[in-house]
């Protein structure tokens, strides 16, 4: 009786008899022959792109929007002005005369008392901090409304940088392109892409028996299911197949047509062959057509076990079992992986579809809303965190991996509540590691060499305070955060929660920046640069959002002063800049490579400490490991050097 393995045997033909070999290690030995390989990539117009993938990573070279617009028809008013109007008693504002409509700059100021017309999408004017909807004004004559509703900071303005920040990774290296990522890159301007070229893969069938459909089936034949069906597989997975026929089993014909598949095409694969009968050939031919030949061949695996994988001259060749139903299962299992990192694309998941809210979303009453959320493992399961940047952000498609809905009757989704979640797509991958908090530019020197070695990162920027919530619910794995403590004069390690502990990222200097032609900054230290902005009663700044570090140090700079601008605040530290260099304001806080990216002055004010708050129950899974690794790397210090960033051990540039 035949034993059913059979040890390794190689001659002058490499003839590997069958050695069963488990799934993982058989997959570990092709991957570690094939990879790392350079992705096949060309230069092509995005709608031309359509279904490809990036073969690198693309930078934004603009801020979207520019500029701060106006979400809504209304007027551009100061928020201060109304902040006690209602129906009963209305607030009269002065209207300035200027009408502001799309693709109009404005030339005058909102002073208070008065408010200026603006159109959906127009910029907002200097010194206004809020939109008022059309209806909810009434005109008294020509120059003067009536306001009955008050507004908070920040209504209904998108600001400069909100949806896309300039120098951040629009989309990274391995994103299939389609429609939304279409419409990011064409909101940046950019006309050209390198994308993946596909794989040029030539599917043969082999076998005496084997009949093309359309043809006559003569007796003892059948018709070749597997051509078809792993062409088509081949198209759904990134690849561009070619389906050279079906061919007997003649070793010298067969050898040919091998020879002749491999030298045109990126891989090759056949079915059928890979068995130890007197016919079966096309694994003796293997060793004949390049280094090292046959890796693997029989995989722990039912059906499958006779599946056979090598790389000829680094050149994938695989053999599917000869049985259609055995051939498609050893092809999604153990080859798709393979061929999708060799397209430079993202692996294949199913996703779940239900999932929990970490906290209350607020809706408006009297309308379903639909709510676009992206999926981060908790610790009771999926959680589905809203992206939060507006109806007219164009990345809220692109980074949600679906949406929940928020019946009309109801004004809020409360904390906690189990919901549906609407896929996008039938595929959806829960991301190796979760990111939530503080965002800064240099975060993506470090999150690149993780994207590179094909694990899959989500970084969600909700600042340094929303981090540490998240981080305490079991959402994250790591949370960034740049908090002072003005009791122990430390950084972050005062705001740790129990379960956490520090791991150190990086210095940064955040300060003030100006415009380089302001006479009021030009030269002076901090100190003298905030009395001189407190000084002069025109001087506006822009602040940032509440829950920032940034702002932390802003209300400790500022103690119970209020200067004009204080409650514009925007959630970047490019909408920062922007607002700067576009005359908006005068000057405000942001990080010193925004700065520079800007042309804009600069005055140090601290030397910061932007850390991570790691969840220590998830301190051993290999994604974290990844990160501290790529953290603790010669390139990525070498990467964040060059960008103004200094580690621990040296001071802030």
């Amino acid at each position: 009786m035949t034993s059913p393995a059979f040890p390794a045997r190689k001659d002058a033909d490499q003839e590997q008899f069958l050695e069963v070999l488990p799934r993982e290690e058989a997959l570990a030995r092709f991957e570690a022959v094939l990879f790392p390989r350079a992705v096949p990539a060309e230069e092509r117009a995005p709608a031309d792109a359509l279904g490809l993938a990036l073969a690198e990573d693309v930078t934004a070279p603009i801020d979207v929007p520019p500029f701060d617009r106006s979400n809504v028809d209304g007027f551009a008013v100061r928020a201060a002005d109304i902040a006690r109007a209602s129906e009963a008693q209305p607030v009269r504002l002065a209207l300035t005369g200027e009408i502001i409509a799309c693709g109009v700059a404005p030339q005058l100021s909102v002073l208070a008392g008065t408010a200026t017309s603006i159109a959906t999408g127009g910029p907002v004017p200097r010194g206004a901090d809020a939109i008022v909807m059309v209806e909810h004004t009434h005109p008294v004559d020509g120059d003067v409304i009536e306001i009955r509703r008050s507004a908070s900071p920040g209504q209904f303005v998108s600001y400069a940088g909100s949806d896309i920040a300039r120098g951040e990774i629009l989309l990274r290296a391995g994103t299939v392109i389609g429609s939304r990522e279409i419409g990011m890159l064409a909101a940046c301007g950019i006309a050209s892409v390198k994308v993946a070229r596909k794989l040029r893969v030539a599917v043969m069938s082999t076998g005496d028996e084997l009949i093309q459909p359309g043809e006559p089936l003569r007796p003892a034949a059948i018709y070749d299911a597997n051509g078809a069906i792993v062409s088509a597989a081949v198209n759904e997975n990134g690849g561009d197949a070619a389906f050279l026929g079906a061919f007997p089993d003649d070793e010298a014909a067969l050898e040919a047509a091998m020879r002749a598949a491999l030298a045109n095409h990126d891989m090759l694969i056949l079915s059928g062959g890979t068995s130890k009968g007197a016919g079966d050939v096309s694994h003796r031919i293997i060793g004949r057509l390049g280094e090292p030949g046959i890796v693997a061949h029989g995989v722990a695996l039912k059906p499958g076990k006779p599946l056979c994988l090598a790389v000829c001259d680094g050149k994938p060749v695989v053999i599917l079992p000869g049985f259609p139903t055995s051939a498609m299962f050893t092809f999604h299992d153990m080859i798709v992986p393979v061929l999708r990192r060799m397209a430079g694309l993202p692996p294949r998941m199913d996703a779940e579809v239900t999932a929990r809210i970490p906290f209350r979303i607020a809706s408006e009453l009297g309308r379903t809303e639909f709510v676009m959320v992206s999926l981060v493992e908790g610790r009771e399961g999926l959680a589905a965190y809203p992206t939060g940047k507006g109806s007219g952000a164009i990345t809220s498609f692109t980074q949600a991996d679906g949406f929940i809905r928020i019946e009309a009757l109801a004004d809020n989704m409360p904390a906690g509540s189990e919901v549906p979640v609407t896929l996008f797509t039938p595929h959806v991958r829960v991301p190796d590691l979760v990111i939530i908090g503080s965002n800064c530019t240099g975060l993506d020197l470090v999150l690149g060499e993780l994207f590179r070695s094909g694990l899959s990162v989500r970084s969600l920027a909700v600042g340094s305070l929303g981090g540490l919530a998240a981080a305490s619910r079991g959402e994250c794995d790591l949370a960034p955060i740049h908090l002072f403590d003005p009791k122990t004069g430390s950084y972050n390690v005062p705001f740790l929660m129990e379960g956490m502990e520090l791991v150190e990222g990086w210095r940064r200097m955040q300060g003030i920046v100006f415009r380089p032609d302001d006479e009021r900054f030009e030269g002076l230290a901090a100190e003298d640069a905030i009395k001189a902005a407190l000084d002069d009663p025109d001087c506006m700044m822009v602040n940032r959002n509440q829950g920032a570090g940034t702002r932390i140090l802003i209300d400790r700079l500022l103690g119970s002063a209020r200067p004009g601008g204080y409650w514009n605040q925007p959630r970047s530290h490019n909408a920062v800049a922007a607002a700067v260099a576009q005359k908006r304001a005068d000057w405000g806080v942001t990080i010193q490579p925004v700065a520079r990216a800007a042309g804009l002055g600069f005055i140090p004010l601290a030397g910061e400490h932007y850390d991570f708050a790691l969840v220590s129950s998830r301190a051993g899974r290999p994604a974290v490991q990844a990160f501290l690794a790529a953290l603790a790397s010669s390139e990525t210090h070498a990467a964040l050097a060059q960008a103004g960033f200094a580690r621990p051990a040296q001071s802030a540039p």
